[in-house]
């Protein structure tokens, strides 16, 4: 197998780990932003339901515009999406007025993010050629376990209990 396309399934193993960043760092979360911003519970059960919302209308209408940008740029910029997203969580909800509405907008761009890595990462990695393409694609779907749980043992090794 070639070199870039060892780097390609890489970054595709990388991408796993970000969408399990995605859809499990924010309701680790849940407790701190009922205590800290006093959101009652009916808005923060919503946090997750909005992602996932918008995950899914990433996945039922993202094909046109990846096609138009292509994959490499679709995935940098999920990547990214999801980057500003989690930056865009520490800020909005101290500097809006509402500090609900800036963790929802803070959500809607890293689930964007993450929504164009679920349609990508599993197709990419099948288009790659690699002498073994079932070992390397049953290797690539533990990739989001890996994600979930690193984001549940940093939470713990940096939580205040």
């Amino acid at each position: 197998m070639k070199a870039s396309f060892r780097t390609t399934i890489r970054a595709c193993f990388v991408g796993y780990i970000v969408q399990g960043i995605v859809n499990n760092f924010v309701p680790l979360l849940f407790l701190t932003f009922q205590k800290s911003y006093h959101i009652p519970l009916s808005q923060i059960t919503l946090i997750a339901t909005f992602n996932f919302g918008i995950q899914l209308l990433i996945d039922l209408f993202s094909t046109g515009f990846i096609d138009r940008i292509g994959y490499r740029a679709s995935m940098v910029l999920a990547h990214l999406l999801t980057a500003v997203g989690f930056i865009l969580l520490t800020i909005l909800p101290e500097i809006l007025p509402s500090a609900f509405a800036g963790i929802l907008v803070a959500v809607a761009v890293y689930a964007i993010g993450g929504g164009v890595l679920e349609v990508l990462v599993s197709p990419v990695v099948e288009e790659c050629p690699s002498d073994n393409k079932e070992k390397t694609m049953s290797k690539l779907h533990p990739f989001y376990s890996w994600g979930q749980a690193g984001v549940v043992l940093f939470s713990i090794s940096h939580s205040s209990v």
